[in-house]
């Protein structure tokens, strides 16, 4: 049976398609780039961060927001996301303190948050560095690019709260 692009004369584009998927490949990827930074977390002498803190050590980073907020930004409940920064806050990576003359604790990272997060950041500009290298940096680049794109695109259809 022929598909309506094999009559109009375009090629199929589900023929030339094979798994893995990009969704596995970025999956894939973002394994490796998550694993390399609990390497680099962990040799920099933070040996008790683990992996469910990424999700508060993620982009963009608490930095005197509402936990509620953190929870919406992140995508978790805010059972979980309290339960994580409660972990984080008694490991001292977090600090919550209300501003003067309000009751509402805000979430802030603590002098040792932001060494975790400076070793986060090391790690991904050596990544990148290494990367580049490997496949030339205008493919790089262009890779860049691509993915600043499609983010802006998924930002952009991703549902606000309320809505």
């Amino acid at each position: 049976m022929s598909t309506p692009n094999q009559i109009a004369g375009q090629p199929d584009p589900s023929a030339e398609l094979h798994p893995p998927f990009f969704g596995a490949l970025l999956r894939i990827t973002w394994q490796d780039v998550r694993n390399r930074m609990r390497q680099a977390i962990h040799d920099a002498g933070f040996a008790d961060f683990q992996d469910a803190h990424f999700a508060v050590f993620s982009y963009p980073l608490p930095d005197g927001v509402r936990p509620s907020e953190l929870a919406r930004q992140k995508r978790m409940s805010r059972q979980a996301i309290n339960y994580l920064i409660t972990q984080l806050e008694e490991l001292g990576y977090v600090e919550r303190w209300a501003l003067e003359g309000s009751d509402r604790r805000l979430i802030y990272l603590s002098a040792r948050g932001w060494q975790v997060a400076e070793t986060i950041f090391t790690c991904l500009r050596r990544l990148h560095a290494e990367w580049a290298e490997e496949i030339g940096h205008e493919r790089f680049d262009i890779f860049l690019d691509v993915l600043k794109q499609l983010s802006a695109k998924a930002q952009e259809s991703t549902p606000k709260p309320g809505s």
